[in-house]
Order: C-alpha cells, then structure tokens, then sequence
C-alpha cells in the first residue's frame, strides 16, 4: 500500500521552536518536580535534603536504561511519519510499552537488595535510611515512568509534541499537591517526610500516564487499529538500536552515581547535599536544553524518512544555536547571583557551610554548560539517525577510563576537595562533545536507516 507523505517540520527556527516549546514545557515540568522535591523537604535539615535528592537520583539511575531504551520510539516514529507510515510508527509505540513493562519486573527484583546495595556506600545513617525508604517507594512506579516516556515519545515522532505537555503538566500539579500534603502532613494526613516526597512522584506519575495511555487506545480505536499486528523482529530491531541508547544514558548515570555516591559522598553530608542541589539546580539548564536538542532530533528523523539527509546538518547547526544560547544564559545567572539562586536550598539550615559550599560549586558547574549543549545536541541527533552505538562507546570510555578513575585519584588519594571533583565533570563533557562532534562530521549517520529491515 502507498502512503501520502504527510506534511513533516520544516528545517527553521520558528518550526524548531514550534516543536520545541511543549517539549521543554514537559522537561521543564521534570525540573519543577526534582527542585520542589528538594525545597520543600530542605526544612527538614540537610540529612532529609541529601536523602531526597539522592533517592531521586539512584531512581533515575535504575530507571535510565529502559527510559534511555524508548527515546527510540521517537526515532523509529519520526522515520516512518517522515516516510508517510503512521500506522508503522504506532506499533513502535506498543513496543515501547512492552519495554516499561520488563522495566517494572527489574525494579522489583531490585527492592530486596537495597539494604545490602546501599551498605556500600559511605552515607550517614540518617541519609541512608532515607534513601532505602524513597528507594522502595519509587521502585513501585517504574512501569509508569517507562511507559510515559514510551508515549511521549510516540507523539514526539509524529510532530505532536502538546500532548505528551498535558500529561507532564497533570504530573508536575499531583506531584507538588502530593508533596504539600505529605511531606509535613496536611488535611489530617500523616507527615511523611522524605517518604511522602517519593510516594507524591510514584502516584502522580502513575495517574498521568494512565490517562495518556487511555487517550492512545481512544485515538487507534477511532483510526480501527487499537491493537495493530505487532512484529517479533520489529521488536527485536527496537531493543538492538534502543539498548545501545539505554546503556548510554544507564552508563553515564552509573558512572554519575560512583561520583556522588562514592567519590563525593566521603567528603561529607555539606559537600554531598551541595552538590545534589547544585545538580537540581542545573537540571534548569540541561531540561529545556534536552527538550529542544530532542525537537531537533524529530527534524532529523522526519528528514532521514523523507530522503532529505542534506537537510540534517543545517537542522544541528540551529538546534545547537538555541541549545547553547540557552545554556549559556543560565549560566551567566549561576555565575552573576549564585547565593540568590541557591537560597531556596538553605532554608531551617543554621550554619553558612551549606550555602557557600553550593555556590562554589554552582560557579564551577558555568565551565560545562555550552560543552553540555554541544553533546546533547549531537547525541540527539546521532540517537534519530539509528547512530547508537557509538555514543555508548564514547561515553563509556570519556567516562570510565577518564571521569571516574581522575575524580576518585584525586580526592582520595591526593586529598582534593569537591572543586576539583567537579572540574573532572567539566573534563568529562568537554571530552564527550568533542567525540561526537567527530563522529557527526565524519557523516558515518548517514549510512544508518532504522525503516529499512
């Protein structure tokens, strides 16, 4: 059967930023959700604080290779869309869901061995009893956050970016509500505390993907394709290009983590919670940045569908122009107000040690920003060529020969404070935007074409 192409974005800013703005409404509602997480149990003291902002980060953590594994359902949508087969692009949605699927049988495989997993690590008694609580709370809801992610990315191949919004909206409204009410016990609910924090993320992201997921059964039973015929090599083609993709965001969190968790963590309960609030805060930076680095991706997809792969260079270029201007400006405001920004963190503290610790390290997060736009800018576009594997490799090596082993050197045997455990973060993304820089001048991604078996 022969499908009319459907109309596909244009290569412009405007349509860029047409794209773009409910994407990053979306990412920005992710950074809404970790920053209110972290302000609003931040008058529980610094132990709580390090607790929530860890939790949420290991979270992620166990999360990051099945989420990392359906950002490919965009690339497959936006390819077929861009070659006119909506409904080929809807069965990689149903792959997607399965992926979410096997994500919630690891995470519950995962909750027994907390205890053992998080006497590892060098954490306070406090901060690890609350990291192990939040832990198995948002450990519930990975089949939610997956198939979310699945769908978002869906609707984001085919150029409808507003839906997936409203849902992350619905989310970022439950989660705040939720933690007003249980954190510190509101309309006669028990005051949760660091708990009630990861029990308002694990409902809130339940209920908005569940009314996604009700809206995309709604629309294929309109179109008469509810369930349409699925593929076991089809599924097999989205794990062999998504699971590169996933290890790539699992490998950089796992080697983000040994950092925090190991590395920063020795240094101390201060130098711990500054940087998890430092790293909230430049989740300010990165979300929107992603969001627009992904909207560029979808421009690149529909493009390689339609056999415009001359239009894909131009796409970076003015991707990477709104990515960077982006960046650079909040880091301008990191480096110009740094106490006015990290204020918020520091609230019930006594002590000056937490604010100025986390405004030293928030200048020097300035150094990576415009690296940072660079990397996810390529990275995006390398991820909706089909181009996997090798920013896995890069990564993995930038980040494991260089970032890890330089950060731990340095701090435990040479005594260097978390200034200069931070520098090695700097060395890291300067390091991984080049590489793939090369690779994407290099023009290997055109030979990749994820629509052909």
């Amino acid at each position: 059967m022969t499908h009319a192409p459907p109309e596909r974005v244009a290569v412009t800013i405007s349509a860029l930023l047409r794209l773009a703005w409910p994407i990053i409404v979306s990412r920005s509602t992710q950074v809404v959700v970790g920053l209110a997480d972290a302000v609003m149990v931040a008058h529980l003291g610094e132990g709580a604080l390090a607790a929530a902002t860890t939790g949420a980060m290991n979270t992620t953590l166990v999360f990051m290779l099945p989420l990392g594994s359906v950002f490919i359902v965009s690339s497959f949508a936006s390819q077929y869309f861009g070659s006119g087969d909506i409904a080929g692009a809807r069965r990689y949605a149903f792959y997607g869901l399965a992926i979410s699927g096997l994500a919630q049988v690891l995470c519950l495989a995962l909750i027994p061995l907390l205890p053992a997993g998080l006497s590892l690590f060098a954490y306070s008694p406090e901060v690890r009893e609350g990291v192990e609580v939040y832990l198995r709370i948002r450990l519930l809801s990975g089949v939610f956050a997956v198939g979310m992610e699945a769908l978002a990315n869906y609707y984001a191949g085919l150029g409808n970016t507003r839906l997936p919004m409203v849902a992350s909206v619905v989310a970022m409204v439950l989660n705040i509500l939720g933690n007003w009410l249980l954190i510190d016990g509101h309309l006669g609910l028990p005051a949760l505390g660091v708990a009630g924090a990861a029990w308002a993320s694990a409902v809130s992201t339940a209920v908005a993907f569940l009314g996604l997921l009700a809206f995309f059964f709604v629309e294929g039973a309109a179109r008469g394709v509810m369930v349409p015929r699925l593929h076991g090599h089809e599924f097999l083609r989205t794990l062999r290009f998504g699971l590169p993709s996933g290890f790539n965001w699992f490998f950089e969190f796992l080697a983000y983590n040994f950092f925090v968790n190991v590395v920063v963590a020795g240094l101390g309960t201060t130098a711990l919670a500054g940087l998890m609030a430092v790293m909230q805060l430049n989740t300010v930076a990165f979300m929107p940045a992603f969001a627009m680095a992904s909207a560029g991706a979808i421009v690149v997809g529909q493009a390689i569908g339609a056999s415009a792969r001359d239009e894909v260079p131009h796409a970076v270029r003015l991707t990477f122009g709104l990515t960077g201007g982006w960046q650079v400006l909040v880091g301008v405001v990191f480096l110009v107000v740094p106490e006015w920004v990290f204020g918020p963190f520091v609230s019930g503290e006594p002590s000056g040690a937490l604010l100025a610790t986390g405004v030293r390290m928030l200048r020097v997060s300035v150094a990576w920003q415009l690296f940072d736009a660079a990397a996810t800018t390529l990275a995006e576009a390398l991820r909706a060529a089909g181009d996997t594997a090798y920013t896995l490799w890069a990564r993995l090596a930038l980040a494991w020969l260089i970032f890890v082993p330089g950060a731990w050197i340095s701090v435990r045997h040479f005594g260097a404070g978390e200034l200069v455990a931070m520098l090695w973060l700097v060395v890291y993304i300067g390091g991984l935007a080049l590489a793939l820089y090369l690779r994407f001048r290099g023009g290997a991604w055109r030979r990749f074409n994820l629509v052909d078996g």
